[in-house]
């Protein structure tokens, strides 16, 4: 499958182990730096319907602001309750300091 990359922000716009909601081709994403790593994941809790751009990232997760749920940055499992659904993730890299993600999704609805 070819995966399309697309600019979503600079990767200075992204605070070290924090988020940033960005817009890419009508999708809101969350674009998420942790441990040195750069994530994006769909910027919506399964759960309560709010931006998880909103919430803390810490141990490789993104914890909901509104009632506490939390996604792995990697799969998008949703990790601690009221949240049971995935939320989905898109592939990233990184060039020349800008963060690309590629909006394609593999079977499961998560792109890694």
């Amino acid at each position: 499958m070819s995966r399309s990359y697309v600019r979503a922000c600079a990767l200075n716009d992204v605070p070290e182990e924090g988020v940033l909601a960005v817009d890419v081709e009508g999708t809101r994403v969350a674009v998420v730096r942790s441990g040195g790593e750069v994530h994006a994941l769909k910027d919506n809790c399964t759960h309560s319907d709010v931006p998880l751009s909103g919430g803390e990232v810490y141990d490789g997760v993104i914890e909901c602001w509104l009632h506490g749920s939390c996604f792995d940055l990697r799969t998008g499992k949703a990790d601690g309750n009221p949240a049971t659904e995935p939320v989905p993730v898109y592939r990233t890299r990184v060039e020349n300091d800008e963060v690309l993600i590629s909006l394609t999704t593999d079977d499961q609805g998560v792109s890694r």
